[in-house]
């Protein structure tokens, strides 16, 4: 993943670790030191976050919520439990037009998946904000 697409390149995006491109968008400036965490936190953070049609966002955890907010094309958002490690064959959540929004509860695992073949844009805000401390691939 060098090479960027088009609109990766017009968002600024960067490749992210668990697939796809990415830019933080926004980091709020009221921080506060929640329960079960390191250290301060952000109340939020939002990100841009692309997936091209050939591209998947791989089983991750995250251990904040997590907002996903779609912008273009359709994305399939699979649960993987709150386990150990991801669980194949969870609850998975349609994003389309008609559903444009979906909440990734703390601590359970996730990935993503494009539906079709044109790319799929969201925006993702997590509260407490996202550190990659608090972000584990599987």
């Amino acid at each position: 993943m060098t090479t960027r697409p088009p609109l990766a390149e017009r968002l600024d995006l960067q490749p992210h670790p668990e697939g796809g491109w990415f830019r933080e968008t926004f980091r709020s400036a009221v921080t506060f030191t929640p329960d079960g965490y390191a250290g301060p936190r952000a109340a939020a953070t939002g990100i841009y976050f692309l997936l091209m049609p050939d591209q998947f966002s791989a089983w991750h955890v995250v251990t904040s919520d997590e907002l996903w907010f779609l912008h273009q094309g359709s994305l399939e958002l699979r649960f993987g439990g709150a386990g150990a490690g991801p669980e194949e064959g969870g609850e998975t959540v349609l994003l389309t037009a008609d559903n444009p929004q979906a909440l990734v509860p703390a601590g359970v695992w996730q990935s993503a998946y494009p539906v079709g073949g044109e790319p799929v844009l969201v925006s993702c805000v997590v509260s407490p904000g996202f550190d990659f401390e608090d972000f584990r691939l599987a």
